[in-house]
């Protein structure tokens, strides 16, 4: 465009100073048609989107920290969610106690035995002293239920291994005033199976439970003991020499409207992975329950890990359950859905998942149970965990996005005309050459502006809007047919405010009438091209129904600032129009109605092939 500009900014130059000799009119002239070809409009458009975008996401309770967030989550074709606290509730209740001694699941509602209760003991021993996980928190209510005396005042916690390994386990090490230890560790049961001696028979009946309790959807922690004398402590936990004591199971229910929302991500054909440090059978059951497609098709981390790049982004397209996960194997899945072109948003709360946010197009961060590390690395946050934001969220960029593609479709197709009904009367040498002065080429900027940034900008989103496919996300932003689309309209208006010019001229108008003729054509023709170009589907009368007070307020506007210039004798005169009778008048909004309304004959025609 800016090479066309300067193209044409030369010849009418040239032209005007060859018919008028007056350098400083001829250029003031070529300069306003070389301005009236760069659409100024576009970057404040952009930005102005953009911006109000993210307000509005704000307000729906989606913080977004960078901008170009928005324009992306109508891009998206993977969602990788974490699954407790972004498909359940997160509301953990002890459910199940399995001794390994007894070898017998029982509830906390059941008579219990000694057995048993030390489980208990041990489980809420091996939980941080002030607990703040879910899991923990329940422990310690277990605890103060099911347990006599509490003892939790005696001791005091002298060491603590933190969690960490592959699988992951904690230990705690606490001692009273006597003397006396307790050293109580939980994590994924086979963590502790590796650092405890166990019978072949005892690793079965383990197993075996782990696999009952799984496919009913609960979540195991195994829980060990350990005796250890000595002042000096080995540096990993691992090297304890663990008793294996059983294990306890939560319940987290699934949250209430995960069902609709998946099913949302679906019809918008966007592909939803969980990605978890939970087991497989657990996170299969889960997501049976909720109506999780390809819940029986699962990859723990370390099996990832093995996998060479090709592998990986081959597998990662066919799975999806990826269970075990840790930092690494998640940053892993990202890069290779990435990798495969896809657009990738993630889900995260914790310190680990900060690299994979980081790596994610659009990381999401939970407000409310979401670390620090979490949100600083995420580009939005969700304030309220809740995944359903998310559907809005990606409906709100798509309707950013489309209605976007309409402001920037109309300024170019208003663009065309202008630039055209100035510069074809003077290099065809018509009667009127300079129809359009720099004031009217101004003024029309002035009204195609706000038309653009505000009207579009506030249109609400179209019915079929979340039932496409994601939007490719490449750098053009345009593509072919779509540039056609706007060349044709403009080329059509510009056929209208021609014919509008040689009505005038056939009917023996002088230059002042003819230029308001025109003008009046152009200002009709961009009213009814504002409202057509509403939708691109639908037809203008679907679109009338929409709710979007600025479209009256704008278009009424504009023709109270037309008539103002036409019929109010000052500016008229500063403007060089005449009045036009009521004939007149009607000639040059039919002459604009038909250089636009042709398009809804295509949109029409684009329906009609839909329903066949």
């Amino acid at each position: 465009m800016v090479i066309i500009g300067a193209i044409v900014f030369l010849i009418v130059w040239a032209i005007n100073f060859f018919q008028s000799h007056n350098i400083l009119d001829s250029l003031l002239k070529a300069l306003t048609l070389a301005m009236s070809i760069l659409p100024e409009e576009i970057p404040v458009a952009f930005t102005t989107f953009m911006a109000l975008g993210a307000w509005r996401l704000m307000k729906l309770g989606i913080v977004v920290k960078q901008m170009k967030t928005v324009e992306t989550l109508g891009s998206a074709t993977v969602i990788c969610t974490d699954k407790t606290g972004t498909l359940t509730e997160n509301k953990m209740s002890l459910a199940r106690i399995y001794s390994l001694s007894e070898n017998k699941i029982r509830t906390p509602e059941e008579q219990l035995n000694a057995t048993e209760l030390e489980l208990i003991k041990l489980a809420m021993w091996s939980s941080e002293p002030i607990p703040f996980d879910p899991m923990e928190i329940a422990l310690h209510n277990a605890y103060i239920q099911l347990i006599e005396k509490d003892e939790r005042a005696s001791f005091k916690m002298i060491h603590e291994y933190p969690l960490d390994g592959k699988p992951p386990m904690m230990t705690h090490i606490f001692e009273d005033n006597t003397g006396k230890k307790i050293i109580a560790a939980k994590g994924a049961p086979e963590a502790l199976m590796n650092a405890s001696t166990l019978s072949q028979t005892e690793k079965q009946q383990i197993e075996e439970t782990i696999k009952t309790l799984a496919k009913d959807g609960y979540r195991v922690l195994g829980v060990g003991e350990a005796i250890f004398n000595e002042n000096n402590y080995p540096k990993t936990q691992q090297e304890f020499k663990f008793t294996f004591k059983g294990i306890v199971a939560f319940y987290d229910p699934p949250k209430k409207n995960i069902q609709d929302v998946l099913k949302s991500f679906y019809a918008a054909g966007i592909k939803v992975k969980i990605v978890t440090g939970d087991n497989a059978a657990t996170t299969s059951a889960i997501a049976k329950q909720i109506g999780f497609i390809g819940y029986d098709k699962s990859l723990t981390g370390d099996e990832l890990m093995l996998l060479n790049e090709e592998e990986l982004q081959k597998k990662v397209s066919e799975t999806y359950l990826f269970t075990r996960m840790f930092p690494e194997a998640k940053l892993r899945i990202i890069n290779a859905f990435k990798s495969n072109n896809e657009i990738v948003a993630m889900t995260g709360d914790g310190v680990n998942d900060g690299p994979a946010l980081k790596a994610a197009h659009i990381g999401i961060a939970m407000g409310k149970k979401g670390t620090e590390i979490a949100k600083q690395a995420a580009s939005l946050i969700l304030v309220d965990d809740d995944l359903s934001k998310m559907v809005d969220a990606i409906a709100m960029g798509r309707k950013i996005y489309t209605n976007l593609k309409k402001a920037i479709q109309y300024i170019i197709s208003i663009h065309i005309p202008i630039i055209l009904t100035v510069f074809i009367p003077l290099a065809l040498g018509w009667i009127y050459p300079s129809i359009f002065t720099p004031v009217h080429v101004i003024f029309l900027e002035l009204i195609m502006g706000p038309t653009c940034s505000i009207i579009y900008e506030n249109e609400p989103i179209e019915k079929n809007t979340m039932f496409q496919i994601p939007r490719p996300f490449t750098n053009t932003f345009f593509n072919l047919k779509e540039l056609t689309t706007s060349i044709v309209q403009g080329v059509m208006i510009t056929a209208g405010t021609l014919t509008a010019y040689q009505y005038a001229v056939y009917t023996g108008a002088d230059e002042n009438l003819t230029r308001t003729l025109v003008f009046t054509t152009l200002i009709a023709a961009n009213i009814f091209l504002t409202l057509v170009n509403r939708s691109f589907y639908y037809s203008v009368l679907t679109t009338l129904k929409y709710k979007n007070n600025l479209v009256v307020l704008i278009i009424l506007s504009t023709l109270l600032l037309s008539a103002l210039l036409i019929y109010i004798k000052p500016f008229a005169a500063f403007f060089k129009f005449e009045s036009l009778s009521i004939q007149q008048l009607c000639i040059s909004i039919l002459i604009g109605f038909v250089s636009v309304i042709w398009f809804e004959l295509v949109k029409w025609r684009t329906r009609r092939k839909d329903v066949q």
